[in-house]
């Protein structure tokens, strides 16, 4: 048997699958996942603010900017899904998820990193020399010479008569020097090497930093912190570095004093060969160094650029939390996940025959990769953030509904076309004369009628495709690096999720997908190479079963059988499809679609009335917040936690269930040190929270009140507002990108659509009382995505069809796209649906307001399309001037054409 035309390349493709997926099972496996404080509890830090020595007072105003800063250091020590909250006037409550070493992260979050520069005015001879400085692990850190400074008295070991030496000439320099003003000596430290200098009052401080970053020297030999300021900090160091500049060298006034919590932590002496007197350093960078190791280095820059605390901290509480779901919650959403998967799988499966079941497998393969892409970058999970991953898992099939789609229509025109060849008399071609066909191999035989090859028909439909296919992912992987990189906490992880997401369902869709599909529908069956596959599947087998025996995990046994499922797909599959096209789904159109096609309803002839139907649900859910306010949860508008002891045992299961049935559903229920009772709730009056002691003491024997405290809300003012600017910027820059690809007027309507079904699912909230909280914001970005992909498939279409029908009316055009593209909405929608209906029937009370956002929005999304987007980029039409897609793909061709000829004329040319 002869390989098909293109064999290698699938082999190759399969190649790289089968490493792929080795590389996702190996970090799958190994790595043990971060869970955050809803599924793993963590350790909570209390800290408590102290007046300042300037005079700022610990309040509750000054406190909430300490809470700022302290969610600046928890993200650069790459903790996610941490929670801070100010408890009373001057308490902060950090609860940290797995968090390897909390007495480290303890130390971090309570250094005030208060940074300032300073002119050294003199040396103070009154007290004499002092040891090493109080700052521990960056004392001794002289000055680095690649930021043009140097310290020559902090790098080498002096002997007692050098010491003595250098105090003459120090005391010399200070006689010739000009007395110091007493007033003018803002503080008096030891610097690295115990000389005390008389420091002036700070030229640069903390604020004025642009960044800081640990690094090695050019040699690669030094760790050091290189400094870069902003603003007028530039100016400020240029300033001071030329005003020191004018003493002579070895004079104290020719060295600057970096300043970390009252400790030096380095005072070089301006480099006379580089910097002039009044003209000083530009650039306004400077580099710190002191014998770091790359852990120190990286510390100091964390808390050089995280900023100075206003306020000292002290720590005077540490413990180990409970999970804020209980087991059974947590038990009951991974089951309602697993059955939601599987009827999304099942539903596929009756819906595209084979082709659903391939991609079925290509979805499993897509879990794994983004499990294992998560793992390994050490990202939190948490239970909403779970929630929206098996969502993903559903929507990532749309790829794939996408090509099965196309791939049926490029199968019926090939089936037509060959219909009418047979009715012209031609003969069928052989088998030969097929491949080449297929390969597109031109031959001089008589004309043959071609029946319709799956392989060819696969293709074709994966090349029309992958331009909605492309526009989708890269409109989700705009919104996901915005969020990464413009907001911070929960947010900044969903961007994460959402962008490991995306890469992976682009690889299961495009390679995996792609490899099984292909092997399916080719006239070529790797029977020859089957054995092997058969081979290691039988020795990963035996050496599982006589090492370790037949166990559910064993790690060999589950390969094994997922070699032996591999090797009969392989071996059986192609033989079924090729004995019975229609097995493999692609070869027919379904019913639904058939029906759409030969009766043609005419949607967008009432375009006026669905967007006042718009109109009028728009104006319903905007009035939810005249008649009610939102219930914000707890994170925006902070609350009341309270601590209670108990005489019996009583878990946090039953603590839940007890606060719910007091009325409390919503309430953060966790386990602390000591048995005791964590509950978490809005803002309530003594008299509920006695009702909820009242009910703990149902099954808690004698309930005690151990503490009580107001906190304030965790994600505070800056958090909103780095989300909100991170959403708008990425609904923007979505918006342009659409309009370059398709045109301004279906940007815009994709936008507006969108804003109806946020307004929707926002104001549905409202209505029903429900909470506004971390979960639903999930929710929100998560719908977010659909619907902007949605709308942009339908517009992929639009397009096509239009450059085919230069001349056809606008409104017919979208409304056959419209009819095109519906199975593939419905679809891709029930795909989705199925897990959301899982998850609010059987996942518990924890997802069931994640899942009924997402329902909603789910349908929301696919009525917005087809009932907003559409009829409102039928009505921009009209003020949109862009070039049609015809002439635009005649200007591209002409140009074509023109660049060929001049390479034509140039390589002809005789010089």
């Amino acid at each position: 048997m002869t390989s098909s035309p293109g064999s290698g390349a699938r082999w190759l493709r399969a190649l790289i699958s089968l490493l792929i997926m080795a590389g996702a099972f190996t970090a799958g496996w190994f790595l043990k996942p971060k869970l955050g404080l809803d599924l793993s509890g963590g350790t909570q830090i209390v800290l408590e603010t102290r007046d300042a020595e300037d005079g700022t007072k610990a309040n509750a105003s000054n406190t909430d900017l300490v809470v700022e800063v302290l969610r600046n250091r928890i993200d650069s020590l790459g903790v996610s899904e941490a929670t801070l909250s100010r408890s009373g006037e001057n308490r902060i409550i950090v609860e940290l998820p797995g968090v390897q070493d909390p007495t480290e992260a303890a130390e971090v979050l309570g250094q005030t990193a208060q940074l300032t520069i300073h002119p050294v005015l003199g040396v103070d001879q009154s007290i004499g020399t002092t040891g090493g400085g109080m700052f521990g692990d960056f004392r001794n850190a002289p000055a680095d010479n690649s930021a043009e400074a140097s310290d020559s008295e902090a790098q080498e070991e002096e002997s007692p008569a050098e010491d003595e030496e250098g105090s003459e000439e120090s005391t010399e320099s200070g006689e010739e020097a000009e007395a110091v003003d007493p007033e003018d000596i803002a503080l008096t430290l030891p610097d690295e090497s115990g000389t005390l200098l008389q420091l002036g009052k700070p030229a640069l401080t903390g604020d004025q930093v642009d960044r800081a970053e640990a690094t090695l020297n050019e040699l690669q030999t030094e760790w050091l912190v290189n400094v870069e300021f902003k603003g007028a900090g530039r100016e400020a160091w240029k300033k001071l570095t030329g005003e020191a500049a004018c003493h002579s060298p070895g004079d104290p006034r020719r060295r600057i004093a970096i300043v970390l919590d009252n400790e030096i932590i380095s005072a070089p002496e301006v480099d006379a060969n580089d910097v002039a007197c009044n003209v000083g350093m530009s650039g306004g960078r400077t580099s710190i160094t002191g014998g770091f190791d790359a852990e120190e280095a990286k510390e100091l820059a964390l808390l050089i650029e995280g900023g100075s605390l206003p306020l000292p901290v002290e720590e005077v509480q540490r413990q180990t939390v409970g999970p804020t779901l209980g087991a059974e919650a947590i038990k009951a959403s991974f089951i309602a996940g697993l059955i939601g998967i599987a009827l999304t799988a099942i539903y596929i499966s009756i819906s595209y025959r084979f082709a659903g079941f391939l991609a079925s497998v290509a979805l499993l393969c897509y879990t794994v990769i983004a499990y294992a892409a998560l793992v390994a970058l050490g990202a939190t999970l948490t239970l909403p953030g779970l929630a929206g991953f098996v969502l993903s898992i559903g929507m990532a099939i749309d790829a794939n509904v996408l090509i099965f789609e196309r791939t049926r229509e490029e199968y019926q025109r090939q089936e037509k076309v060959y219909q009418a060849n047979k009715s012209a008399g031609m003969l069928d071609a052989t088998e030969k004369e097929q491949d080449e066909a297929a390969a597109g191999v031109v031959t001089r035989r008589r004309r043959r009628a071609i029946p319709p090859n799956l392989l060819k028909s696969f293709t074709v439909g994966s090349q029309r495709a992958w331009s909605a296919v492309l526009d989708t992912n890269i409109t989700t992987l705009i919104a996901a690096v915005l969020l990464f990189f413009l907001a911070s906490g929960t947010v900044q992880g969903f961007g994460v999720t959402l962008g490991l997401g995306t890469i992976a369902s682009m690889i299961s869709a495009l390679l995996i997908a792609r490899v099984l599909m292909e092997w399916t529908v080719s006239r070529f069956t790797p029977l020859r190479r089957l054995w092997l596959i058969g081979a290691a599947a039988v020795v990963v087998g035996l050496v599982a079963v006589l090492s370790d025996g037949l166990r559910v995990d064993n790690v060999l046994l589950l390969v094994s059988g997922a070699l032996g499922v591999l090797a009969v797909s392989v071996a059986i599959i192609p033989l079924i499809v090729r004995k019975f096209p229609r097995s493999s789904g692609i070869a027919h159109i379904s019913a639904v679609r058939k029906w759409l096609v030969e009766h043609n309803p005419d949607l967008m002839k009432r375009s006026t009335l669905w967007l006042g139907i718009t109109g009028v649900v728009t104006v319903l859910a905007l009035l939810g917040f005249a008649v009610r306010s939102p219930n914000l949860g707890v994170e925006f508008t902070g609350g009341r936690v309270m601590t209670f002891s108990v005489t019996e045992e009583l878990n946090a299961d039953q603590a839940r269930e007890l606060v719910a049935g007091a009325g409390y559903a919503n309430a953060v229920v966790q386990e602390v040190e000591g048995g005791e009772i964590s509950v978490r709730t809005g803002h309530i009056s003594d008299q509920e929270a006695a009702k909820i002691q009242d009910a703990l003491a149902e099954e808690g024997g004698e309930v005690e009140r151990t503490s009580d405290e107001k906190i304030g809300p965790s994600m505070g003012s800056e958090l909103r507002n780095k989300a909100l600017i991170a959403l708008i910027v990425a609904l923007v820059l979505q918006m342009a990108y659409l309009a370059w690809r398709f045109r301004w007027s279906f940007g815009l309507a994709t936008m507006l659509a969108l804003a109806f079904d946020i307004i929707l699912v926002i104001g549905l909230f409202v209505w029903l009382g429900k909470p506004i909280d971390g979960v639903f914001l999930a929710a929100l970005l998560s719908i977010i995505g659909f619907s902007v992909n949605d709308s942009v498939v339908v517009f992929d279409r639009v397009r096509d069809e239009w450059a085919h029908k230069p001349k056809g009316d606008f409104r017919e055009i979208a409304n056959s796209s419209v009819l095109h593209t519906l199975p593939r909405t419905v679809n891709s929608g029930i795909g989705g649906l199925f897990i959301l209906a899982a998850l609010a029937v059987l996942g518990g009370s924890s997802l069931t307001d994640f899942s009924i956002a997402m329902l909603v929005g789910l349908i929301s999304g696919i009525f917005s399309t087809v009932f907003v987007a559409v009829p409102l980029a039928i009505w921009l039409q009209r003020f949109d001037r862009t070039p049609p897609p015809h002439e635009v793909k005649e200007r591209k061709t002409k140009q074509r054409k023109q660049q060929r000829a001049i390479r034509e004329r140039t390589d002809g040319a005789v010089v």
